[in-house]
């Protein structure tokens, strides 16, 4: 099966500052994508390079099967929306879907005028004069009217109230019943990702932290909760992600290697949402940040 999206030893510096390094990544199709992560991850310039906006320092990424967009009939098999949902102010969203059949040899009219319509946009109506949901929707329609193979979503939805955030989701898991399209979805909001994303890829520090399909990942991974100083000798193949210690008790995060059970004893074995999963990898990544972090001494001290 051929990855939609592949990279090896992908790396992006600014300067002498990494957005991404090393990031090996495999993507099969079909999958719809939860890319997370804190400011300053890289996450847009992960999508950034997927999309051929940006070129890598050094490694390969290659996009259904070529260099990201590689050439025209490459661009049109991949839908991008950026985190601001740019759209023409001036422009009506009938100018917009009338520009989208132009670009695109696979544009499909009828599907952009049938979601126009179900969402509630007047085609006569100018672009900037839509609120920011009615943008991100218009955005959407443009992106997935192309059919394309590929669909990126850079934070598609940061900016939008609970009511137009659901909408838009709503439609967009629709799409991807109708088009069979692979979605890579940037999003700080956890809950949106449980709604609709089958795979996770976790970024913190400019490095994969945590990559795979959710069900897997979510079986593999156990809270473990004892008296303080129970769970300090764990094996080997028992992998501590995070550990925080209270009063009499201990809780840890753990994760086990293969299928090696996690051993019984005097603690309570409990499942962990993939909120808590997340957090779990977030903490230790920070923790591991400052814990390498150079010191600088007072100028006094260095005269």
């Amino acid at each position: 099966m051929t990855a939609v999206l592949h990279t090896e030893r992908l790396t992006k510096r600014y300067g002498h500052r990494p957005a991404l390094t090393d990031v090996d990544l495999d993507i099969p199709p079909g999958r719809v994508v939860g890319l997370v992560g804190p400011n300053g991850a890289g996450k847009s310039t992960l999508l950034g390079l997927a999309g051929g906006l940006i070129t890598p320092t050094s490694g390969t990424i290659t996009v259904l099967g070529n260099r990201p967009a590689a050439n025209a009939a490459h661009l049109a098999r991949v839908g991008f929306v950026a985190q601001n949902t740019p759209v023409y102010p001036g422009l009506s969203v009938r100018d917009h879907l009338r520009l989208g059949a132009r670009l695109n040899r696979s544009w499909d009219q009828r599907l952009a005028e049938r979601r126009i319509a179900q969402v509630g946009l007047d085609p006569g109506q100018k672009a900037g004069r839509l609120s920011g949901g009615q943008h991100a929707q218009l955005a959407l329609t443009i992106a997935v009217a192309k059919r394309p193979e590929l669909l990126i979503l850079d934070e598609p939805v940061a900016a939008l109230d609970p009511l137009a955030r659901n909408q838009f989701l709503r439609n967009l898991m629709e799409f991807i019943g109708e088009l069979e399209v692979t979605v890579v979805l940037s999003s700080h909001l956890i809950s949106d990702l449980e709604q609709v994303c089958d795979h996770l890829v976790l970024l913190s520090a400019s490095r994969v932290q945590l990559a795979g399909e959710v069900d897997a990942l979510l079986a593999e991974h156990h809270r473990l909760r004892a008296a303080r100083g129970d769970l300090d000798d764990l094996p080997a193949e028992v992998e501590v992600i995070t550990a925080e210690h209270r009063a009499g008790e201990s809780t840890v995060v753990v994760r086990r290697a293969g299928t090696a059970p996690i051993p019984g004893g005097a603690h309570r074995i409990e499942s962990v949402g993939l909120e808590e999963l997340i957090l779990a990898y977030l903490t230790r990544a920070a923790d591991a940040s400052v814990a390498y972090q150079p010191t600088t001494r007072p100028m006094e001290a260095q005269r």
